[in-house]
């Protein structure tokens, strides 16, 4: 009986392999053969269906043969949306592109210059990874919104926009706050500074400039001893601007205890700097005192033997 059972199950196996095969052996056929009519109904009706990659092969394959034809529009149309749709962002996005570009007249164009500018969105990676893409995807999308103002598309262009730009602030904020991390404090301090000039709206302002005074201050601290009064002073001037512009910020505890510290380190730099001087003198004038002795010596060494050679 298990053995019957296995036979019909085997069977059934071959059955759906062999049913398989001669479908997989009609599209090959199809694929080669010369009918594009044949084919492009067929890659049509395999796209209608969603089975994408079946469709884009018989596509790939009429592009060529149906340039410069009437029906060489919505083929190419149908060739970048299936690309779209296989998630190759890359190649839909430069044929979405080239048909704006081809059939700048076709009621079709605003749609596939927007999704070619939408393609680079989708390719825009996490903030924490190069961001060319990104700005280029801001630059297409602004250019769709240049190109066609009136488009209902507009206000979703715009929103794809305000989200790439919010990754781009994210960028930034992060690169700044990884140079203090990594204790480049004069870079963090530079990089902080840039990002609120680039992003002057940005919902890090507040603790950026926090950041920024603390980055300063570890600079100070960082510096020779020549250096660091000045640069101490920048850091109580940047808080005094911080206090200012935030009165209730939850940073200013530690920003006055920030103050504090690079105020008595100015202190304390100002005193080491005295005894060094102090000492730099004595040195100084042991050194001056032991050239005149050499000097006194050597004008009496000298005397003697002029004495003696008399």
């Amino acid at each position: 009986m298990f053995k019957n059972k296995l036979k019909v199950t085997l069977s059934i196996l071959l059955l759906i392999i062999v049913a398989f095969a001669g479908c997989k052996s009609k599209y090959e056929k199809l694929r080669a053969s010369s009918d594009t009519a044949k084919k492009y109904r067929e890659a049509v009706r395999l796209y209608d269906k969603k089975d994408y990659s079946k469709a884009l092969g018989l596509f790939d394959d009429l592009v060529q043969k149906y340039r410069g034809t009437a029906e060489a529009e919505d083929l190419s149309y149908y060739f970048a949306y299936t690309n779209y749709k296989l998630k190759d962002y890359t190649t839909a996005r430069y044929h979405f592109k080239t048909f704006a570009d081809t059939y700048a007249s076709s009621a079709k164009a605003e749609e596939c210059r927007f999704m070619a500018a939408y393609c680079f969105y989708l390719e825009s990676p996490v903030f924490s990874l190069d961001q060319e893409n990104t700005i280029k995807a801001i630059e297409s999308l602004q250019l769709f919104i240049n190109l066609y103002p009136k488009s209902d598309r507009v206000a979703e262009a715009s929103k794809l926009i305000s989200n790439l730009r919010d990754k781009l602030e994210m960028k930034s904020y992060a690169n700044a706050k990884l140079f203090l991390d990594i204790g480049d404090y004069k870079s963090a301090v530079i990089a902080f500074r840039n990002s609120a000039s680039d992003f002057p709206d940005t919902k890090y302002a507040e603790e950026m400039e926090f950041l920024t005074i603390k980055a300063q201050a570890l600079y100070a601290k960082a510096s020779l001893e020549m250096k660091q009064e000045e640069r101490y002073n920048e850091a109580i001037n940047l808080f005094a601007e911080f206090a200012k512009n935030y009165p209730s910020s939850k940073y200013l505890k530690e920003g006055e205890e920030i103050k504090k510290n690079s105020e008595k380190a100015i202190i304390d730099v100002k005193k080491l700097i005295a005894i060094q001087e102090a000492e730099m003198k004595i040195l100084q004038d042991k050194a001056k005192a032991a050239e005149a002795a050499t000097k006194a010596k050597s004008a009496e060494e000298t005397k003697k033997e002029e004495t003696k050679n008399k």
